[in-house]
């Protein structure tokens, strides 16, 4: 969701409200849509364009200018029936990029067949994202996809004071450090063959999900 293209958020829960005022702050137009009149008076000052409509209704739909939008966001996710049917509306009005949350499988499949073009979990990726972060020495950790990871850490013993280009990481623990904040320095570098860490570096690594986790133990 890079691009300023205008972006419609149906339902204003946690995180349809999170996603809309993060879009609104990066400079994106949005529109944002809740059945629910206190929910919508209470984000009007906040969101440029917020407004009362039930998106399971075709009619209302229409009436809020849904189909001008290319990307929209069905941010419902208790209500199973009101997602479904929000996003199969969205799908027959030939929406080109629908994205809608899920908070179990079933549902997720279920929006995939009916026309969702990505669903997401918040819930579960943030926890999966917390549970690496408080069971080991990882700073960050992002999930690239189900097979590639981006994680911050701190360099293990065996790479400290040795050039990169020396420490034959890939082969030996299949991970790429990628860049590095050195000790004092406040912003990121791109690491190459000849730099040299500290023990108060911070490296950002990506590899498997696997390789990763062991790599970050050696520690």
């Amino acid at each position: 969701m890079a691009s300023k293209e205008p972006v419609a958020v149906i339902g204003l829960g946690r995180f349809g409200t999170a996603l809309a005022l993060e879009l609104t702050r990066g400079g994106t137009e949005v529109l944002a849509v809740d059945a629910r009149p206190d929910i919508v008076q209470r984000l009007s000052g906040q969101l440029g364009h917020v407004v009362i409509a039930d998106s399971t209704d075709p009619e209302a739909l229409t009436e809020i200018g849904i189909a001008d939008f290319s990307r929209v966001v069905v941010a419902i996710g208790n209500d199973l029936e009101a997602s479904i049917l929000t996003t199969a509306l969205l799908a027959e009005l030939g929406i080109r990029d629908i994205w809608a949350k899920a908070i179990s499988r079933q549902q997720a499949t279920i929006l995939e067949r009916i026309g969702a073009h990505h669903v997401v979990f918040p819930e579960q990726d943030m926890g999966e994202r917390i549970a690496h972060l408080v069971a080991g020495r990882l700073l960050d950790w992002v999930e690239l996809d189900p097979q590639w990871v981006l994680a911050k850490t701190k360099p293990p013993r065996e790479i400290v004071g040795v050039p990169l280009g020396e420490t034959g990481l890939r082969t030996k623990h299949r991970i790429t450090v990628v860049s590095v904040k050195a000790e004092n320095q406040a912003t990121y570098t791109h690491a190459d063959y000849d730099t040299v860490l500290t023990y108060g570096s911070v490296i950002l690594i990506a590899g498997r999900p696997h390789d990763v986790e062991r790599f970050v133990e050696l520690q």
